[in-house]
């Protein structure tokens, strides 16, 4: 299912017309967006959470020049789905 998918169902559904639904769908995202960048986890009881991880520091090998290299810690988007949805989709 694309954004458009969603803008659609939403809009049929509720009869909110399209470019509504889509200017409301891209400011979520654009919240939960600027909410990680800031370091900041975004909850949403019974669906998940955004939350940012935070990936240690390794060491790696670059295969084709014989050498290691480090790879500095640094911080990764997640998304971790609530129990209730989770045993939807099971």
């Amino acid at each position: 299912m694309t954004k458009a998918d969603i803008v659609n169902e939403i809009a049929k559904t509720t009869g909110v017309d399209k470019a509504s639904v889509l200017a409301t769908v891209e400011k979520f995202m654009e919240v939960v967006k600027d909410s990680l960048a800031h370091g900041e986890n975004v909850y949403l009881r019974g669906f998940g959470s955004f939350i940012v991880k935070v990936r240690s520091e390794k060491t790696a090998r670059n295969i084709s020049k014989n050498t290691t290299i480090i790879i500095p810690e640094h911080k990764i988007p997640a998304f971790k789905p609530a129990k209730v949805f989770m045993e939807e989709v099971k």
